[in-house]
């Protein structure tokens, strides 16, 4: 019994680390927030919150996938339909208050496309759950005949990511640019795409 309490203790105290840390990035920046500040505010030593993760890029991964599951239960990223479109419009005009976020994950997902990376394996298992997603939404369009049955259903899912991703950097460099309006073009131009 002590075991499982202990266990049970060593999740929660990793969620919670998981969810500060989180707020850090979000309040700070990727460059301001230190993990001694995140150590502090959650009762541990700089060690003793490594002592939850391999390495400093595990926790930054870590984070994002909080941040993911935070972003898809709120936004319904993922449930298929429009709700795959409207949620990632949703999230990219969410990301635009968390500064800090965007700035760990274009760090973080440009890291770990070396496959030693412990982000590695969570982008791409990201990326494929995001494709996959919205692939099935752009198919259900085409067959609903809202989009051009010519263009390959995947290649524009990869297209949508590609717009969000470079839009979040764009945005990075000049916070004028409105990353949910560009994606919302984006899905504007191959819908208004006469049907073949």
């Amino acid at each position: 019994m002590p075991e499982k309490r202990g266990y049970a203790k060593g999740i929660a105290k990793r969620e919670e680390i998981l969810a500060r840390a989180l707020e850090v990035f979000a309040e700070k920046g990727y460059r301001k927030a230190s993990l001694r500040e995140i150590a502090d505010s959650v009762g541990l030593s700089q060690a003793g919150l490594l002592h939850h993760f391999s390495s400093k890029e595990e926790l930054f991964a870590e984070v994002l996938r909080k941040r993911d599951e935070v972003d898809s239960s709120a936004q319904g990223l993922g449930d298929g339909g429009t709700a795959t479109l409207d949620g990632l419009v949703g999230i990219v005009r969410h990301n635009a208050q968390v500064p800090g976020l965007v700035q760990l994950y274009a760090t973080i997902s440009a890291e770990a496309a070396d496959p030693e990376h412990p982000g590695h394996d969570y982008f791409v298992s990201r990326y494929e759950q995001i494709v996959g997603g919205l692939e099935r939404y752009v198919r259900a369009e085409q067959e609903a005949g809202r989009i051009r049955t010519a263009a390959d259903p995947r290649t524009l899912a990869r297209l949508a990511v590609a717009v969000a991703d470079g839009m979040q950097v764009q945005w990075m460099l000049d916070p004028s640019a409105d990353m949910a309006e560009a994606i919302e073009a984006y899905w504007s131009l191959i819908r208004s795409a006469p049907t073949t």
